[in-house]
């Protein structure tokens, strides 16, 4: 009887490890394609990119701004756009949220790369390498956190179920967290939009709050579709189409938001600063809504944490070496000419002395003008009557003094 007991017991011991090993090799292997995928789509969406401001550098002389519709570039750039964007979605599809968000610096990479390849001016080996040296640096950085990232990334999986949404949506974690970032979101939005604190780290804290709410948006329902598609049809549930609502209009708003940062603030600073803010609290939405790193070793979460200030530093080198961009303005500005007159005001300043930052056509700051350049006025002289027997010329007689 012992024997048969042991001839029984020792197939189900047997029977145990293939399936652990089955199901450590597929978790992986769907890690593997969600990374490869995300890769793919930010490479893409940067060629684009590209493409399309190539595009308008062409155009820019023309009259009509929409000229460019009509390019083969543009469309071209915009049909790959939408294709990163679809390798991005479907990414969120096979890989945990925490492993996805931070592999957008591939993007920051391939855009570096590209300005380096395309780039006009002709440089000496010494001035290029002194001239790129960050960008090298940082892209060797970057390269490095991404690896850590895949490597040492959150291996947890779930079926994208509507009742495994809907568990996670009212889970004490979640909406403990959902009332800190209301109560966040909230300050900042009064301070940027009552107190005018329009600064980089207050708009983008506002993007990026917005951001991990459209990242968890965007997992549910592009795992929910995967599921369908594989045969369990979950479109049937409401939640799905809450998902979907609440994605597009969180990703409408930080389109606002980031449009409002970009009239103020450089596009490399705005690329950096908001990469390490939305990256930073989208892995914390994914780990508190999704339970990512639930089950994971400390070794494979410091790693992955340590993956993540390595390409953060790396996309901060890279976007930190970009030369900021002077705005040309193809006219020359009346509020740099102090003195302006009309000849009919009866003396009064038509266009007033105001003090321009730069225009072109004028000097940077009027101050610094001597008296020899300063700019003469045509004060108005009033017209004098002759006597009774000196005919009155039909004009008025100007006269051109400089302003002492």
């Amino acid at each position: 009887m012992e024997g048969a007991n042991s001839l029984q017991l020792q197939p189900r011991a047997t029977e145990a490890v293939p399936v652990l090993v089955h199901e450590d090799a597929f978790s992986y292997k769907e890690n593997l394609i969600g990374a490869l995928l995300a890769i793919f789509g930010h490479l893409i969406i940067s060629i684009a990119l590209n493409l399309q401001k190539y595009s308008h550098i062409r155009l820019a002389g023309c009259k009509d701004h929409r000229t460019y519709f009509k390019t083969k570039t543009w469309w071209c750039g915009f049909l790959l756009l939408l294709l990163g964007e679809l390798g991005v979605f479907s990414a969120f599809a096979f890989a945990p949220l925490s492993l996805i968000v931070p592999l957008g610096a591939v993007s920051v990479i391939a855009s570096a790369i590209i300005g380096i390849i395309f780039i006009k001016e002709k440089w000496r080996p010494k001035d290029f390498l002194r001239r790129y040296v960050l960008s090298f640096v940082g892209c060797g950085l970057a390269m490095v956190g991404t690896y850590l990232l895949i490597t040492f990334g959150p291996n947890s999986h779930e079926t994208m179920t509507g009742e495994n949404i809907t568990r996670h949506l009212v889970s004490w974690p979640f909406l403990l967290y959902m009332l800190v970032e209301i109560i966040l979101f909230c300050l900042l939005l009064y301070f940027y939009k009552e107190r005018k604190a329009d600064y980089i780290v207050v708009i983008l804290l506002l993007v990026a709050l917005l951001g991990s709410m459209t990242v968890i948006t965007v997992k549910a329902v592009a795992g929910m579709i995967v599921v369908s598609i594989r045969g369990n049809l979950q479109l049937g549930y409401p939640i799905f189409y809450i998902m979907v609502v609440c994605m597009v209009a969180t990703a409408a708003f930080q389109a606002t938001l980031l449009t409002q940062a970009s009239q103020l603030y450089d596009a490399s600073q705005i690329a950096s600063v908001g990469y390490i803010l939305s990256t930073t609290i989208a892995v914390t939405a994914g780990a508190t809504f999704y339970l990512d790193f639930i089950g994971e070793d400390v070794l494979h979460i410091c790693m992955f944490a340590l993956g993540c200030l390595i390409a953060f530093l790396g996309v901060f080198l890279i976007t930190r070496n970009k030369r900021k961009s002077i705005l040309f303005e193809p006219y020359i500005s009346m509020d740099a000419m102090p003195g302006m007159q009309n000849l009919h005001d009866n003396g009064t300043a038509v266009q007033p002395d105001l003090k321009t930052s730069f225009s072109y056509g004028a000097l940077e700051s009027n101050d610094a003008i001597t008296e020899i350049y300063t700019p003469a006025t045509l004060p108005i002289v009033q017209e004098e009557h002759g006597t009774k027997g000196a005919p009155t010329p039909p004009y008025r007689v100007m006269e051109h003094c400089k302003r002492e």
